[in-house]
């Protein structure tokens, strides 16, 4: 939990692969979505594309099973109940291990703000410079996966909401609990864009303000008026909007998602970029913030909109502390076939 601020049952299905008379024999859980092999064009698709989404490139992916909805509190805790697992949010604050994820020099805080806490959305009164993220998150002592806003809120009647809160550490641990992985970043934006090619969004080029409400974003001037035109001021209950493509729920909205890779900006100039079935680079680099080793997020959340962030796109992408915790980030897990 990074202080940068400062500030249901198992089933076995069997496959054939290629002539083999033989069955190979792959363990799912029930709730999973084979994604087809393919050639993806990845990356950037209009003019609110950033630098770090260019240039475009092609690379194939093999085929693979994913969740058809991230993974939600319900699920979350029986891995928990399971494992007895605790996770960063939950746990004494290492500050040698922090300290090197900032500027040399930075002053050791007080030992009450070393506390298990994490990062909050926390509205402001007015409008406020949208570069300078620190106006509305704020570090909240006692805030994890139980209580995503503060020890004062909890999940009741939550369990059908995305798990938020977890790191990427707690996001992976869980996965290999339930015998998957983590989705490559070039995995999760082939299953985004459900076969289409080029398209903006998960459900095609219509813009996210036109029409119905396609996902959970953020309505109105962010971020600190949300006129909740699809509903939901925070997370919404898993499939509560239209599947794409490939019948996955929420690619875009709703929760970021953790992905396996490393985030570096410039990726994408790399010729490692376009090997088939890449993994992303070795480490990260993020100009903003060369201190710390960030890994990919994908897909936007409800704290998302076009002013903003637009996370909501196939090809959006952005990085952060793999023990970061904040309470709009969650996950979904893949299989190799």
């Amino acid at each position: 939990m990074t202080l940068v601020i400062f500030i249901p049952i198992i089933s076995i299905a069997y496959f054939y692969v290629g002539n083999s008379p033989e069955p190979e024999h792959i363990e799912v859980k029930s709730g999973m979505v084979l994604i087809p092999s393919g050639i993806l064009n990845m990356g950037g698709d209009n003019d609110q594309a950033s630098p770090n989404e260019f240039p475009k490139h092609e690379v194939e992916v093999s085929s693979f099973y994913m969740d058809e909805t991230e993974i939600t509190n319900d699920e979350f805790a029986e891995f928990v109940e399971e494992t007895a697992y605790k996770t960063e949010a939950e746990r004494e604050i290492d500050w040698e291990k922090l300290s090197k994820q900032l500027p040399p020099g930075t002053p050791k805080p007080a030992s009450d703000n070393l506390a298990p806490g994490a990062l909050v959305f926390t509205p402001t009164s007015s409008r406020v410079p949208l570069h300078d993220s620190r106006q509305w998150w704020k570090w909240t002592l006692g805030a994890n996966w139980r209580h995503p806003r503060g020890p004062d809120s909890d999940i009741k009647d939550l369990g059908e909401h995305p798990v938020v809160q977890i790191s990427w550490e707690d996001a992976n641990a869980y996965c290999k609990w339930a015998g998957k992985r983590l989705p490559t970043e070039a995995e999760w934006e082939w299953a985004a864009r459900g076969g289409e090619k080029d398209k903006i969004y998960p459900w095609g080029d219509e813009a996210i303000n036109t029409g119905k409400a396609k996902a959970n974003f953020y309505q109105g001037l962010f971020p600190f008026k949300n006129t909740l035109k699809d509903g939901y001021e925070n997370t919404s209950p898993v499939k509560s909007f239209q599947p794409n493509n490939y019948g996955l729920y929420d690619m875009s909205g709703n929760v970021w998602e953790w992905c396996n890779d490393w985030y570096d900006v410039g990726y994408y100039n790399n010729v490692a970029a376009q090997n088939k079935d890449t993994k992303g680079p070795n480490k990260g680099y993020n100009n903003l913030m060369p201190y710390q080793q960030e890994k990919v997020i994908r897909g936007g959340s409800f704290l998302c909109n076009d002013d903003y962030c637009s996370g909501y796109r196939n090809a959006r992408r952005m990085g952060t502390t793999s023990d970061t915790g904040l309470n709009h980030t969650g996950c979904r897990c893949v299989v190799s076939k």
